[in-house]
């Protein structure tokens, strides 16, 4: 909370409103708060910027938190009407399968929409794909949510990304050590793929956002 005497800010920076407009998201989606590392992974920053940007939130009374709570981040004060806010939506192409060889935003992939605020997905081409299994469970990744992704064909160690391993697609965590590449689960109950030098590996994108649907 702002301190006593202290006047609110009420102009945002960019990196402010982005992270203030996912967490809105995330607790609505989801019916509860992110972590930071949850909420870094939605936005796509590095987890110390947005706490940065959370303590700098707090500082103006747009969010509250509790001390050594993981999961305690309120909403105090939206970041802007929700009219403005509607003129910002853009639709993301939803992809019901995945094929090699085929252009992820062919016709016969594409399933329906997903409305996204613009500021949260940013520039470049996004798609959107639904979980399927439980092979991501523990990085919040349930059966049946859509996962909002960027399209691209490079990645860095630790992103959950969508993959073609040998014409067969996959949602992982991918890890570079070594030399060798792993695609690795977020569940102790799946064991990671490894990548041998024979096998065809090809990122699609980046897993930026988790919708959950609606009624979970």
């Amino acid at each position: 909370m702002p301190q006593r005497g202290r006047p609110v800010i009420k102009t945002l920076t960019d990196s402010q409103a982005r992270v203030l407009r996912a967490l809105e998201s995330w607790i609505a989606d989801r019916g509860g708060a992110p972590t930071v590392r949850e909420l870094a992974e939605q936005v796509g920053m590095a987890a110390p910027s947005v706490n940065e940007q959370l303590r700098r939130l707090e500082r103006n009374g747009y969010v509250r938190r509790q001390p050594f709570k993981s999961r305690s981040l309120t909403v105090l004060r939206s970041v802007e009407p929700l009219r403005e806010s509607l003129s910002r939506l853009v639709p993301v192409p939803l992809v019901g399968t995945v094929v090699a060889g085929c252009p992820v935003f062919a016709p016969e992939n594409i399933c329906g929409e997903v409305l996204l605020d613009q500021t949260i997905i940013g520039a470049g081409q996004h798609f959107a794909v639904k979980a399927i299994g439980e092979s991501m469970i523990d990085a919040g990744i349930e059966p049946g949510d859509i996962l909002i992704v960027r399209q691209q064909q490079l990645a860095e160690s630790r992103d959950i990304v969508v993959a073609l391993v040998n014409d067969e697609a996959t949602v992982k965590r991918l890890y570079y050590d070594s030399g060798s590449i792993e695609l690795r689960p977020e569940n102790s109950r799946f064991k990671p793929i490894s990548i041998r030098p024979e096998d065809d590996l090809r990122i699609l994108g980046k897993v930026i956002a988790i919708r959950r649907t609606a009624g979970k």
